[in-house]
């Protein structure tokens, strides 16, 4: 069903009944996005996806998980998924979370830009400010840090494990509420509403999210509260 229903999207499919067999296929053959199911036979998708990522850096992976499984979901994202969508897929979330890894990979591609606009923010890598509405916002050094790596990863979910090392360094890892304080103080900068968040969203047991507003097929997670 669904490689008939990608296929009537545009995509051109090749299928693998295995991990073994997919990492095979794509040591022949040149792909731009990997959808994997955590549960596939052989090795298992997290292994598959591990092996991929060491081997294609630059490549798409969507993982498809088990609802409300939390260790599945955070195992798939540390083994270098993109992005993840649950089970039972919704067909449509599923095309939207695919084109938007194809976007970032192409905007990956083109160069490292220094600006990021999303709505009324934007954020100024190079002078260090970010602007709101014209408006010049006041950040500390780690809530700008905070909010740069979340721009640069628009649109995909970034655990805590990974916010907590990038910016506080290699021994963290386990501090959510830490990240949580961080995270509150940023939302109250950047957000109309804070209680309703539109640009930083909760990925509940994962992470954070960062969305933009004007995006023309935004995937909002069922939980985006704080």
């Amino acid at each position: 069903m669904l490689r008939t229903s990608l296929a009537a999207s545009g995509f051109a499919i090749e299928e693998a009944r295995s991990g073994e067999e997919a990492v095979a296929i794509l040591a022949r053959c040149a792909f731009d996005l990997v959808l994997l199911d955590v549960n596939m036979p052989g090795i298992g998708g997290v292994e598959a996806c591990r092996e991929i990522r060491a081997h294609m850096p630059k490549i798409g992976i969507v993982m498809v998980t088990v609802r409300d499984s939390e260790s599945e979901t955070v195992r798939a994202l540390e083994a270098g998924a993109d992005d993840y969508i649950t089970k039972p897929v919704r067909f449509r979330e599923l095309v939207a979370r695919l084109r938007a890894v194809l976007r970032r990979l192409h905007i990956d591609d083109v160069s490292e830009p220094t600006l990021w606009r999303a709505s009324d923010l934007e954020l100024d890598i190079t002078r260090h400010v970010l602007h709101r509405q014209g408006e010049i916002v006041h950040l500390t050094p780690i809530e700008f840090e905070l909010l740069a790596l979340l721009m640069r990863n628009q649109g995909a979910p970034v655990t805590h494990t990974k916010l907590l090392r990038s910016i506080w360094g290699p021994e963290y890892g386990t501090e959510l509420d830490y990240l949580r304080s961080f995270v509150k103080t940023l939302c109250q900068k950047v957000e109309e509403d804070p209680a309703k968040p539109k640009y930083i969203l909760t990925e509940p047991w994962v992470g954070y999210r960062f969305c933009n507003p004007l995006d023309v097929s935004p995937v909002v997670p069922p939980d985006a509260s704080h």
